[in-house]
């Protein structure tokens, strides 16, 4: 039964589109203007308004047709002349008025976020790492304690350095003394002139013995503050970082500091924008993290690059809360500054017979057709040059109509213009 019903209905379909294939209309071509065209049902039928056409007229499904209104005798030319040419009634088109404006011209870079540095903490002197004050990954401002070094005998260095000092400071104080009694003596005439030459002597030699000794004591007590290893910048501690027990010579790292505040976006400033490029120029990063920041180009490299032959730029972010990572993926728009043009709706862009990418405007009645340069596109039209400063650019009906040809031009309505 399933199959039967199927059958069934799959004949009932065809009868019903060769019915509705009936009531069309067999145009043959070459037989004059209005020529040429019969019912379908017609031909089947042999006849003109047979029973078959008839009950299809009288129900309203029979296709009716209607010869054009051309005159027999005119030309080919002729027609066209009549509809298309200078006698034809005109092509309506709407226009808005489009004047320009300050235009933001913005250069992308592709790049990536760099650490704007990485500060080893090294030891100053040799010795055992007693202890390690901080973790990797840790935050740290600059003259933070990282790590200490086995003192050894450098604070009892320090101590005899120190009354080596109050033993000289003594002696200067004797020497001085001595000096003023025996000025004292030569004033009155108690002792000899030539007295004052050992007097003398004997204080410079103590002076210089203190200074000795102070000099001394500073040497000692800066290789004591060797021992503590301090951060010379803020950032974050990362590897290597010295182990408790390990012995590091001068040079060896107790750890090292990557600075991300401020952090630095590197990318490539194409050679056809160079020109433009300058210091100083905001910009807008985004990060492929989602992060979006602004900062300021700090360097342009004065050499290409041989592959490339594009220019590095750096833009220095700010990064308070470190929350910038180190060689993540961005883009960077940088700012250059503004330019006069058109912001268009895209739906205006038009192409002429040669493939070139242009608007067309009317000018006293006349089409006339602009290239154009795209310099970018934004959510509220595309941003264009080469266009007169003020323009009566078409909006609807510009693919009907050819440069130099006359038109009947209306404004069009702002919701019109703005939907088109």
């Amino acid at each position: 039964m399933r199959v039967l019903f199927s059958y069934g209905l799959a004949f009932g379909i065809l009868l019903l589109a060769g019915a509705w294939f009936m009531t069309g209309t067999l145009v043959q071509g070459g037989q004059g203007p209005g020529n040429g065209e019969r019912p379908l049902i017609s031909v089947v039928e042999g006849q003109e308004h047979g029973p078959i056409a008839s009950a299809l007229e009288n129900s309203g499904l029979m296709a009716e047709h209607h010869a054009p209104e051309v005159d027999p005798a005119l030309t080919i030319a002729q027609r066209n002349e009549a509809t298309t040419g200078a006698n034809a009634p005109l092509q309506s088109v709407r226009t808005q008025l489009f004047t320009a404006q300050p235009m933001p011209i913005e250069v992308p870079l592709r790049g990536r976020t760099e650490a704007k540095a990485s500060v080893p903490a090294v030891a100053e002197t040799a010795g055992t790492v007693d202890v390690v004050h901080v973790t990797k990954g840790q935050r740290v401002a600059a003259g933070d304690l990282l790590c200490t070094l086995d003192q050894g005998t450098r604070a009892a260095a320090v101590a005899q350095a120190e009354a080596g000092v109050a033993q000289a400071e003594a002696g200067l104080a004797q020497a001085q003394l001595s000096f003023d009694t025996n000025v004292d003596l030569r004033n009155r005439g108690l002792a000899p002139a030539n007295s004052a030459q050992a007097s003398d002597a004997a204080l410079a030699q103590a002076r210089a013995g203190l200074s000795q000794a102070q000099v001394g004591l500073d040497n000692a007590r800066a290789e004591l503050a060797r021992t503590e290893i301090k951060a010379k910048v803020a950032g974050l501690v990362q590897d290597p970082l010295a182990i408790a027990g390990s012995m590091l010579n001068a040079g060896s790292p107790c750890a090292t500091i990557v600075q991300l505040n401020p952090i630095v976006f590197t990318g490539m400033v194409p050679e056809a924008h160079i020109g433009l490029a300058r210091t100083g120029l905001e910009a807008n990063i985004k990060t492929v993290t989602g992060q979006t920041v602004e900062g300021k180009v700090t360097y342009i490299s004065s050499v290409a690059d041989n592959a490339t032959r594009a220019f590095r730029a750096e833009i220095e972010i700010p990064n308070d809360d470190y929350a910038i990572r180190d060689g993540v993926t961005a883009e960077a728009v940088v700012s250059i500054g503004t330019a006069p043009g058109h912001l268009l709706p895209q739906s205006v862009l038009t192409l002429d017979d040669e493939g070139v990418l242009g608007v067309r405007t009317v000018e006293d009645g006349v089409v006339a057709f602009h290239a154009i340069t795209i310099v970018s596109d934004t959510r509220q039209g595309v941003w264009v040059t080469g266009l007169p400063i003020s323009a009566n650019v078409i909006t609807v009906g510009q693919e009907n109509v050819t440069a130099g040809q006359r038109v009947e031009a209306s404004p069009a309505a702002t919701a019109e213009a703005t939907a088109s």
